[in-house]
This record gives C-alpha cells, structure tokens and sequence, in this order.
C-alpha cells in the first residue's frame, strides 16, 4: 500500500467548514478524481484516510495535514492536481508527498498562528502583549463537554509579537496582527484561549471577531525557535529512495510516433 500525504488549505468563507464538512468534501474528491483508495477490513470497511490536528471551526488555515492509502501507486504531484481540482476553491490541496518516514502526527507539536485585531491600535497590542509574556501563569476558563475547566496559557505560548497591519491593506479603522507560536499540549491551547487571556491579564478585548489564520504547523526546532516543515523528512527519504511502480511505468511508457 502506497501512503501519500497532503498539506491543504482552509481560505476564505471556507473557514468556517466544520472539520466533519471538510471529510466529505474531500471523499467527494476522491470519487471524482477516481483514486485508488486502500480500505479497511471489516464488516463496514472504509477508504483510509488519516486526519492531523485540524484547525477549529471558524479559522483559516494555510497548513493542515491528512495521509492517504492508495490501493495502486500514483504520482504525489498528478495526484495533488485531480483532488485540488475536484475541492471547492479554499479547500485547495497545496503539497503532496510520498511518505517515506512513520510519524506524521508525531510531528505536528506547535502551530504559527496570526490573530487580526481590528478596532485595536498597535500601541494597545504591544503592552497586553508585554503583560502577558511578563505573567507566569494566565488561566483561563473553557467550556467543555464535562463543563467549565480552567487551565494555564501561558506555558503553551512559546512566543507572541505585536505588529502592524500589512501596509498593502488599506485600513480605515486601528488594526494590530498578534503573531504567536504554540506549542501542542494537553489540554490544547487554542488561539482564542490567548485572547482570553489578554483579556483577563491586560483587558485586551477587540471590538470584533479577530479573523484567526495557521500559518504553519510542525516540528519546534528548540534551537532556532521555529516550527519546521513536517513534509521535509518525507521529501528527504524520497530523493535516496528507489521510485516507486508510478513513476517507474511512466519512465518505460513508449513514445509516440515521432513527428
């Protein structure tokens, strides 16, 4: 069985596509682009495909991950091509890459995050923001399935800048962008779990909705401070690894005529 991971987007008025939506529109694609999909056993069997730490519902993303198991071998990229075309636009599958290394989901441990502060000037951001670093716990309260649980946000937060709105966005009101990097840990911390909590530490507290955007997930790098791309060990393997029955009966494919 041939493993083939994807990176997909979530852009636009697609942000707001429920994770569950996402799964249909994606099995749609599947049929339409008739890929070879491997099954499981059993009395139901279903079409494999493994689902990574998605965005919640309500936030765009520019880095979400799932794997596949195909029946027969096909091309990454001829394979990335049909499902994108078969997505709805803002759905768009971005990188695809034959997996050569175990451990996908292992490597998704932090997210890069971009929160749009409309109505907050940058000053405002920049001292919540000072507050908030200087704090060595900000709890704060959410609501779950077993009721009301409080928990710690700051050990989450492995960095978080203020900075201004990109100057190509004509802007008639303040907006501020927050810029944070978090780690994955029991229980998540998510976006809105940060503006909670400058909101309760330095009465930080938009007028709207911030527009939340992933803009990578992946490996922390504790050296560099950054989060790497989860793909890269796949696309390493791959370039010392023998090619697989795809691509090779591509390689032999006969030539037409010539001219």
């Amino acid at each position: 069985m041939q493993r083939i991971r994807l990176r997909y987007t979530k852009r636009g008025r697609l942000r707001f596509t429920s994770h569950r939506d996402f799964q249909r529109a994606f099995e749609r694609a599947l049929r339409r682009a008739e890929v070879p999909m491997a099954y499981s056993a059993g009395f139901t069997p279903h079409p494999r495909v493994s689902y990574a730490n998605a965005a919640p519902t309500g936030t765009g993303s520019e880095a979400e991950y799932l794997e596949i198991g195909l029946a027969a071998p096909r091309d990454p990229e001829k394979l990335r091509e049909l499902l994108d075309e078969s997505m709805p636009v803002g759905l768009d599958i971005i990188d695809a890459v034959e997996a050569r290394t175990p451990g996908l989901a292992d490597r998704l441990t932090a997210s890069v995050w971009e929160l749009r502060l409309d109505g907050v000037e940058l000053a405002e951001a920049e001292r919540a923001v000072a507050v908030f670093l200087a704090a060595e716990t900000v709890e704060v309260q959410r609501k779950t399935k077993n009721g009301i649980r409080t928990f710690d946000t700051r050990g989450a937060v492995v960095s978080l800048e203020a900075l201004p709105a990109p100057a190509d966005r004509p802007l008639d009101n303040a907006c501020a962008i927050l810029r944070l990097v978090v780690r994955h840990l029991t229980p998540a911390v998510r976006p809105d779990d940060v503006l909670s909590g400058l909101r309760a530490v330095a009465d930080l507290a938009p007028p709207v909705p911030s527009a939340v955007t992933r803009l990578a997930q992946g490996l922390f790098d504790e050296e560099s401070g950054t989060v790497t791309d989860p793909l890269a060990p796949d696309r390493e393997a791959d370039t010392a690894a023998p090619p697989t029955a795809a691509v090779t009966a591509d390689a032999k494919a006969p030539e037409g005529p010539a001219a």
